[in-house]
């Protein structure tokens, strides 16, 4: 591929592109939901679609291009990529970019040239720069954010750190690592002391509220570092936000590379639920309420567009992310984080501030692809 490839409406044929989900993380089945919505609604007359999912195990399959396969069916009935489907890599040669296929006593075979890749990974090894970094060595194009704006992202301690040095404010936070644990339990209490309680206690490279807990008191801290760790070895403690309203906006790129923004939306908890957990975010039948767009003045809008083009800027990022925020009571906005690849079910909050600003999912979808299709493989 040269950076010159043409788009879907511009080339002798459709560009191919390969859609990968799954992977070795904690959150492999959001993965998977969200790579049936995007198969659903890729435009089949101007794209050839691969899907590609990514085991559990780290394997490569050709997967089915069935949405029905990949929804979420129950609270125990999470979809996953089926590892004992054929194994599919990238050939081998360096300016290659082929998909080849290979199953049991059979020889290899190939798919054709890739032209982009839609990498629909969740957590870590897939949203981290992990996989990013592989398709950069390869030359393929991909859609979202690069090396850097990823691995920064997806580690809230360094991203509250380049979104501090950028001028944006955070909440306060520490940083415990299980070998820290390890050596000095009374230390790590300590410092989670001084960021006063309640706090929350997050895997420090995670997503979709796996592994977090609200520690209301000191007798709690324990659990919950244990629980966090069961995920992560580095665990993000922060300050906890009284009475903050939560709210987001969306980031997408202009094709001439310019971010903008969505209008705002905001998430309202009910029930017996204390924070925007899992179950929240994802079991329809749980008590979440989402306002999109956000009731908001007109300049706490304003603040918010400005603070996530600052955002993503401050961390490099391309294509498309979410920033999160709290709105105090007192007026004043806090960055929560930046998510490079946020959830992308059509009815995810990305998609839909997206609808509500006049971009529907199949146009966003679209957008996103020829994003990746117009940037060059190399240095950017």
């Amino acid at each position: 591929m040269s950076p010159t490839t043409p788009g879907p409406r511009e080339g002798h044929r459709k560009p191919r592109v390969a859609v990968v989900f799954g992977g070795k993380s904690s959150e492999h089945a959001i993965s998977c939901v969200t790579a049936g919505s995007v198969l659903a609604a890729i435009d089949r007359d101007a794209y050839d679609v691969v899907p590609i999912g990514i085991a559990t195990d780290g394997r490569w399959v050709l997967e089915s291009g069935d949405p029905d396969r990949l929804r979420i069916e129950a609270p125990d009935r999470l979809p996953e990529v089926d590892g004992d489907r054929a194994s599919i890599a990238l050939a081998p040669e360096a300016s290659s970019t082929d998909l080849v296929v290979t199953e049991p006593a059979q020889p290899p075979h190939t798919l054709g040239e890739v032209d982009v890749v839609f990498p629909l990974l969740h957590g870590p090894w897939g949203e981290d720069g992990t996989i990013q970094g592989m398709f950069e060595m390869a030359g393929v194009r991909y859609v979202g954010a690069g090396v850097l704006a990823s691995a920064v992202s997806m580690d809230k301690a360094y991203m509250k750190v380049v979104l501090a040095a950028a001028g944006l404010p955070v909440l306060p936070s520490t940083t415990v690592t299980a070998r820290q644990w390890a050596q000095d339990q009374v230390a790590c209490r300590e410092r989670a002391a001084e960021l006063g309680y309640p706090l929350f206690a997050k895997p420090a490279r995670g997503g979709s509220s796996i592994g977090i807990s609200k520690v209301h008191d000191a007798s709690e801290l324990d659990g919950a570092l244990e629980e966090a760790m069961r995920y992560d070895p580095k665990v993000l403690l922060e300050a906890y936000a009284a009475d903050a309203r939560e709210v987001e906006c969306g980031v997408l790129q202009a094709l001439d590379g310019t971010p903008e923004t969505s209008l705002p939306a905001e998430i309202r908890i009910s029930g017996e639920h204390e924070f925007y957990d899992f179950a929240a975010k994802y079991l329809p039948e749980e008590h979440t309420e989402l306002d999109v767009p956000a009731d908001l003045d007109e300049a706490v809008t304003a603040q918010i567009q400005d603070m996530s083009v600052r955002a993503f800027e401050a961390v490099d990022c391309e294509g498309l992310a979410r920033v999160d925020f709290f709105v105090l009571p007192d007026g004043r906005v806090v960055v929560n984080e930046i998510n490079t690849m946020p959830g992308f079910t059509p009815t995810s909050m990305y998609p839909r501030m997206w609808a509500a600003t006049g971009v529907d999912y199949p146009a966003l979808v679209d957008r996103l692809l020829q994003l990746a299709l117009r940037r060059d493989t190399g240095l950017r």
